[in-house]
């Protein structure tokens, strides 16, 4: 259940939310800043062609394409369109305007039945309700739409596949993203081909469409994370808990904390927020640790509430053999969003 804050400083620390399976199902729909999200309201960027490509494509998808010509003469047939796949894939960069294109997908489309979730969404509902009673649940749906497909865990990636296979048959359509790191030489052009190797039993099924782009986040800002010092952050969390809820947390504790916390009940950690506080940041050497820190801030961006921090900079949080490794993905969107919402505080 929603938890009841209203103002004051509140400690993440001290939470130790319950999601039941039915809450988790009736939370997949697009995060709250892509409530209004629509093709018209995608602005794609000129200097990068595919994006206007790849909207008007996902239109066609969701059956709001442009009519049909007409035929050319009396007796000549226009030519058929080739019928689009049951799936589509957007392999992009982070920030060009993915996720927004798939919740336009999911508010376009007319279904009884729609799904709009994470990737890790989707499994930790398997995981909170087992396989056979999410296929039960999800079975017959029009719509299942999965932002940040991840491709670095075999286990998770071979269950959503199998999930899918069975979903597609009673005629559900699927929406996925992925990220491919900006600049990453080589990783951009091969993203696609990973994940339909790694969805080889669905891969017919998808069509994918690669996105070209900037990080809009980037695009106003700097590339480094605001750091506040004592002072600064003080002012900062008691502003806000004066009218709204302000957490408060040494940047150590919370680390330990999530371990405690599923992270498919980080979205309830955050319940009520208007803004996260972290004292004392210091760089991540741990995975696991970096990896469950990058799932809150997941949910912290979902959310858009603005992060106060101290300490090292948030855009120094992982350390550089973890950028350098298998999930170098992760941490780089991670940054990312981590950049956007230090700079929406200092605001």
């Amino acid at each position: 259940m929603t938890q009841q804050i209203s103002t004051g400083v509140v400690h993440l620390t001290e939470r130790t939310p319950v999601v039941t399976g039915t809450e988790m199902l009736a939370s997949l729909v697009p995060p709250p800043q892509f409530d209004d999200a629509t093709f018209e309201s995608y602005r794609a960027d000129d200097r990068y062609p595919s994006q206007e490509a790849t909207k008007q494509l996902l239109q066609r998808f969701a059956g709001k394409g442009p009519a049909p010509a007409k035929k050319a003469g009396l007796f000549r047939r226009a030519p058929k369109e080739t019928p689009m796949k049951p799936g589509v894939y957007l392999d992009g960069g982070f920030g060009v305007g993915k996720t927004h294109l798939l919740a336009s997908v999911y508010h376009a489309l007319p279904a009884r039945r729609k799904y709009f979730g994470s990737f890790i969404e989707y499994t930790a509902l398997v995981g909170a309700l087992g396989y056979k009673n999410t296929v039960d649940l999800l079975r017959g749906a029009d719509l299942l739409c999965i932002d940040e497909f991840e491709l670095d865990d075999p286990g998770d990636t071979m269950v959503m596949t199998r999930l899918l296979g069975e979903l597609v048959p009673s005629g559900t359509k699927l929406a996925a993203t992925s990220n491919t790191p900006p600049n990453a030489l080589g990783e951009g052009r091969f993203a696609a081909q990973d994940f339909l190797r790694e969805i080889h039993a669905m891969a017919d099924n998808f069509e994918t469409l690669r996105i070209d782009g900037v990080d809009y986040r980037q695009r106003a800002i700097d590339g480094s994370s605001v750091v506040s010092d004592a002072t600064r952050y003080a002012r900062a969390i008691e502003q806000t808990a004066a009218s709204g809820a302000a957490s408060d947390d040494a940047f150590a504790d919370l680390i330990q904390h999530l371990a405690q916390v599923h992270p498919s009940r980080y979205i309830r950690l955050i319940d009520g927020l208007s803004l996260v506080g972290l004292r004392d940041v210091h760089t991540l050497t741990d995975q696991s640790e970096a990896l469950r820190f990058v799932a809150f801030v997941d949910r912290v961006y979902d959310a858009q509430l603005p992060i106060v921090a101290t300490g090292v900079a948030l855009d120094q949080v992982f350390a550089d053999e973890m950028l350098a490794g298998g999930y170098r993905k992760k941490y780089l969107r991670a940054i990312s969003r981590l950049n956007a919402l230090t700079h929406s505080a200092a605001e």
